[in-house]
């Protein structure tokens, strides 16, 4: 057995050990917290509250651990058991090297990994968000929403794909540093358009009316030096009874969004309060830092990608037959994002530390500037029409989880004067 063959399995092993064993971790200690809601929630939530978000949390991770093996039995379906190297030689035989060969490829890859993964989101969106209160989606709007997202993967995707292609055929040795350079282009341009062009397709925006809040939060922009192209309500409750609020875009084209789910059930107090926590993202420069840590890493996956596919040893260890003279470049550019997530597991808990602590930040940007008791009371809410446990098991949290839990936020904005 070539040694990054066994390299491969010992990580996708202990990669998929490490889910599980998180998720069961997850499952006992919301289970045995359950009946009791913790001490500094006691007032603002019921213990039928707290044991629907324990049942809730209790689902969702049963669902995910059976994705699991799943999600490693396809890998090696693809790789090992020689998937890959098939649908490979499938398409080289109808269409020979060249474009149309690569993208029936990728595409191929895409369209059985999706629909391995689809059971497992039906279930999810129409079993558990149905038993917990949460759906509103129609299978209606799924399949239109499916037939949106199919359209729009292929309208930038495809382009994006080509230009790929094309710089891995034509710019040689250094063909990563081109393509990293068309890629960011590409993340950027996507942000640009979101907000206006890419948004609207899924939901409709409706300039906010409630003239109170209009006020509180036009204020609030002004203190902190925030320029919007509007403050919109989008009409998240056609799918979901889940509230949030964002900040989407950059430049003239930032503008600020309500769920609203959201304006349903917090007061302008409350509202302005989770505005100020957004605008704390962007004020300590969050959101700069991520794509700029997103820039850096694309261009050392690229980088090693460039690297990789040079080396015989990279195919024969996944299952694939090398053909390192011909025009293939699709079959590694495929194989390395497949395998990728498999190395990059176990450094994910850094992004979530490094998340925990931008919110942190954000949560106290938001004590400065508006009413830290009416964060707490929006959070508090949040958890409640969210069914966010109170009680996640704390290994569980630290590795996964990109917000602090309930618990700490609360007593960190307790300390700030809340």
């Amino acid at each position: 057995m070539p040694a990054f063959t066994v390299v491969f399995l010992v990580a996708l092993a202990l990669m998929s050990a490490t889910r599980l064993w998180l998720a069961a971790r997850q499952i006992r200690h919301v289970a045995r917290h359950r009946n009791a809601v913790p001490a500094q929630f006691a007032e603002a939530i019921t213990l039928d509250m707290h044991q629907k978000a324990a049942d809730y949390t209790i689902a969702r991770t049963r669902l995910a651990m059976l994705e699991v093996p799943v999600q490693a039995a396809l890998l090696i379906a693809l790789t090992l058991f020689g998937g890959l190297n098939w649908i490979n030689q499938a398409w080289l035989g109808v269409f020979g090297p060249g474009y149309a060969y690569a993208v029936a490829l990728i595409a191929s890859v895409i369209v059985i990994s999706s629909v391995v993964e689809l059971p497992f989101s039906l279930y999810a969106q129409f079993v558990v968000e149905e038993r917990f209160g949460f759906n509103r989606m129609t299978w209606k709007l799924w399949a239109v929403d499916l037939i949106k997202g199919i359209l729009i993967g292929t309208v930038l995707g495809l382009p994006l794909l080509l230009a790929v292609l094309w710089l891995m055929d034509k710019m040689g040795a250094h063909w990563w540093l081109y393509t990293w350079i068309v890629w960011m282009a590409f993340m950027l341009f996507v942000q640009a358009i979101y907000p206006n062009v890419i948004a609207p397709l899924y939901n409709k925006f409706t300039p906010l009316q409630d003239e109170e809040m209009r006020t509180r939060i036009e204020s609030l922009l002004k203190r902190c030096g925030f320029a919007s192209k509007g403050l919109f309500v989008m009409d998240g409750s056609r799918r979901s009874a889940h509230g949030n609020a964002y900040f989407s875009g950059f430049g003239a084209t930032k503008r600020i969004v309500f769920f609203d789910t959201l304006l349903e059930r917090l007061n302008a107090s409350e509202m302005e309060a989770v505005l100020a926590h957004e605008l704390g993202h962007f004020k300590r420069h969050h959101v700069t830092k991520r794509i700029a840590v997103t820039f850096v890493l694309s261009l050392g996956a690229l980088a090693l990608l460039g690297w990789l596919m040079t080396r015989t040893w990279f195919y024969l260890g996944l299952g694939v037959a090398p053909n390192l003279g011909a025009d293939n470049h699709a079959l590694p550019l495929m194989l390395f994002f497949l395998v990728l997530p498999v190395f990059t597991f176990f450094v994910s808990p850094l992004a979530s530390l490094s998340s925990r602590k931008d919110e942190y930040e954000a949560d106290a940007f938001a004590a400065e500037h508006a009413d830290a008791k009416q964060l707490v009371s929006a959070l508090v809410k949040l958890f409640q029409d969210n069914a966010s446990t109170l009680t996640p098991d704390p290994v569980y949290s630290t590795f996964y989880y990109s917000h602090p839990t309930a618990s700490q936020r609360v007593a960190r904005l307790v300390q700030a004067g809340a």
